[in-house]
This record gives C-alpha cells, structure tokens and sequence, in this order.
C-alpha cells in the first residue's frame, strides 16, 4: 500500500468527525432557538441532523455540552474578529468602538433564526473555558496596549476588561430583546459609558 493510500483513510476520517460535529452544532443551535433551551432535549438535537443517535453520543454527552461547545466555538470565531479591531483602531475610543460595534454584530447574527425569545434559548453560560479565557486575555491585551501607549487612563486593565465584557454581555442581551436589534445604538451607549465611567476609576500608579 502507497503511503498517500494509508493517509487518506485517516484524513477521511478526520473530515467526516469535523462534519459530523458541525452539524450536531448546527442542529443545536436551531433547536435551542425554537424550541428554549429547557425545553429542548438530545433527542430533539438528534433529530435536526441525518445521525444516528449513537452517533451523537460518540461526541457528546447531554445538551450542556453542546451548549458549552456552541459557546466556546462562537469565542472561537468572534476573537479574530476583536484582534482585528484592536489592530486598526487609530484611538482608545476608536479601539472601543469597533470592539464592542463588532461583538453586538456578530451576537445579532448569531442569533438570528427566529423563535423563542433570546433568553430562552440559553442557560447561564461559563466563563472558564480555554476558549472564553482567550476572549478575556485578548480584551485585557487590547486595553493594556492601549494604555502602554498613553491612549487610555492608566488604571487596572484587569478590572477594565472585566467591565467591558460584563457590559457587553449584559448590553448585548438587552439589544436582542428588541426588535429589530440596534447594534450601533448598543455600541454608542457601551462606548459612552466606559469613556464617562472612566473619569471616575482610581488610577494606577
């Protein structure tokens, strides 16, 4: 056997695990929005794919796991999109800005299949996670690049990633409560509230 035909099975293999839990992701994600997410169950999430429900428990074990999967994989592909803010923003408020203008489009569009309301389809979500720690290091790396720079206050970037994030969060649910959701009115108020709050934040030495 050549070794291009002992390498192919495998990279076969590969492919068909990558499809088979993308679609598991997918359905879920369909499900968790029309269904909730309480009244949702694995077999509801079965029967969004073409799988066989062994197949299912081959990658997870129960309907908090893809949740936890469906988050980690949104912070997977939202941080390319928050570096990339960081990189062309010519400001503090600039860098801001386009950070939060870019997590409250991509929530929004992540969101968008219609059906229950947004509180709904979701549990409390961890924070712990590889995935939503590389989010919070990319904020805090962002901030205290901005204030190595002299473009923003020289106060705890820590807690200041804190606040942004729990802003966001928080902004970003009540965005999705309204219809049609506003996500440069949910930037502008984010922004004006970090920039005025920060007036009154001790700084560092």
């Amino acid at each position: 056997m050549s070794e291009a035909a002992a390498i192919e099975p495998i990279g076969k293999r590969e492919r068909t695990k990558v499809a088979n839990r993308q679609a598991i992701l997918a359905a879920a994600r369909r499900v968790f929005a029309q269904m909730g997410y309480d009244a949702a169950s694995v077999r509801d999430i079965i029967r969004g794919t073409e799988l066989a429900s062994g197949t299912f428990y081959n990658y997870f074990r129960s309907k908090e796991e893809v949740f936890e999967a469906i988050a980690d994989d949104a912070a997977h592909r939202f941080k390319p999109l928050l570096r990339a803010a960081r990189e062309r923003a010519r400001s503090f408020e600039d860098y801001l800005r386009s950070a939060f203008h870019a997590y409250f489009a991509f929530i929004s569009e992540e969101n968008k299949i219609d059906g229950r309301p947004i509180d709904e389809r979701r549990p409390h979500v961890r924070s712990d996670t590889p995935e939503m720690m590389a989010v919070y290091e990319e904020v805090r790396q962002g901030l205290e690049d901005a204030i190595a720079r002299g473009l923003a206050p020289r106060i705890d970037a820590d807690y200041l990633a804190c606040a942004c994030i729990g802003i966001a969060q928080e902004v970003g649910a009540a965005m999705l409560r309204r219809a049609p959701a506003n996500v440069g009115a949910a930037a502008d108020f984010a922004v004006g509230l970090i920039l005025k709050g920060l007036d009154g934040a001790p700084r560092r030495g």
